[in-house]
């Protein structure tokens, strides 16, 4: 049997990024195997019919500690002599291309879920990471992007023996999961301090700086309305400064740190608005599971975003620091429910692009094309 070996960079479960691969894989006879750091993961092995490696991988690209993942890689890739590679992530993808090309693995797939280069990078993004990717495509071949933007960019890179480009809606999202009749919406609200008068804005992600969850708060303090409550489901390093911007623009009691969600479907569900001003995005699931939820979207005019909502029809898109437009914005849809319910029924038409089914489908099309 012919062995396929899926490369991430951190991972505590089986999810929609590895599973459209794990089942276009099997059904043509190959056996998966998957690469990570599985550090505290689940063990979905015997689930999905898989064989699961852990390898010390780092998210940061110049941690001296991925050295050390490359030589476990490569030792793996050498074990198990893998007829096919699939690599995926920024350190994934650079790591398992240079260990498939030093152990002439046959077949090497790339996924980039976001290009380092996007319009509007740094300097150093443009050029050195630029300068990576096109060095990296020499040992790829196939490349799969998910976003108009990367797609138009891959098509400049010179693939190993004239591979293949393609272009995938994302890593899938379960749409029908986020319509959810039976949640218990004001037992919910009650939990969290909200009234049936508040207009609930809600945001998932890392408290990062590439987030931009300050323009976001800004822009609660711009609109000048109480009743508006911004609910920010996430942990991160920026935690401690962002609650200080929160008191520092007199917003403290309409901002709502929640951490770690498990309950992200429910609280959909009783939110209003979605609000995203992130600097850089690839294709966002987040933005991806408010529109399945059936909200309408303020959010940031960059990659990925732009790829999933149209201006002015399933929300409104403004330059990542428009503090004024996302505040007008936000005022907009807050006063006008019938404006919110119709460009959420907007959005959850565009969404069924990019349910896991059909990303499943295309995934299945670009592996028989690939390995038969």
């Amino acid at each position: 049997m012919k062995k396929i070996l899926f490369i991430s960079n951190i991972s505590k479960r089986i999810t929609n990024f590895v599973i459209p691969s794990i089942e276009a894989s099997q059904g043509l006879g190959y056996e998966f195997h998957f690469a990570a750091n599985c550090t505290g993961a689940v063990d979905d092995a015997a689930k999905y019919n898989i064989t699961i490696h852990h390898i010390d991988l780092f998210r940061n690209p110049f941690n001296p500690g991925n050295i050390e993942a490359y030589k476990q890689m490569l030792t793996l890739i050498e074990d198990e002599g893998f007829d096919v590679i699939h690599c995926n992530t920024p350190i994934g993808g650079v790591l398992g291309r240079l260990c498939g090309k030093k152990a002439k693995v046959s077949k090497i797939i790339y996924t980039a879920h976001g290009f380092h280069f996007y319009k509007g990078a740094p300097l150093v993004n443009r050029t050195l990471f630029k300068w990576a990717e096109m060095r990296m495509a020499h040992y790829t071949d196939a490349l799969i992007t998910m976003n108009n933007e990367d797609y138009t960019a891959a098509q400049k890179f010179k693939l190993r023996n004239n591979g293949n480009i393609y272009f995938v809606p994302g890593v899938g999202v379960d749409t029908k999961q986020y319509r959810i009749a039976s949640a218990d919406g004001a037992g919910l609200k009650n939990s969290l301090g909200l009234t049936g008068k508040d207009i609930i804005l809600i945001a998932m992600g890392d408290l990062i700086a590439r987030k931009n969850y300050r323009a976001s708060i800004k822009a609660i303090a711009k609109a000048g309305n109480r009743n508006l409550q911004f609910l920010i489901c996430g942990n991160g390093p920026d935690l401690d400064s962002l609650k200080g911007l929160a008191r520092e623009m007199n917003v403290e009691n309409q901002i709502h740190f929640l951490g770690f969600r498990t309950d992200i479907r429910e609280l959909l569900t009783i939110a209003d608005i979605f609000l995203f001003s992130s600097y850089q995005e690839g294709l966002p699931r987040s933005m991806m599971e408010a529109m399945s939820a059936g909200l309408p979207c303020i959010s940031s005019e960059v990659r990925g975003n732009v790829d999933l909502i149209e201006n002015g029809k399933g929300g409104y898109l403004y330059k990542p620091d428009d503090i004024e437009g996302f505040a007008g914005a936000i005022n907009l849809l807050a006063e006008d429910k019938e404006l919110r319910r119709k460009m959420g029924d907007s959005n959850l038409e565009t969404i069924k692009r990019f349910d896991i089914e059909n990303v499943k489908k295309e995934m299945k099309k670009i592996y028989e094309r690939e390995l038969m």
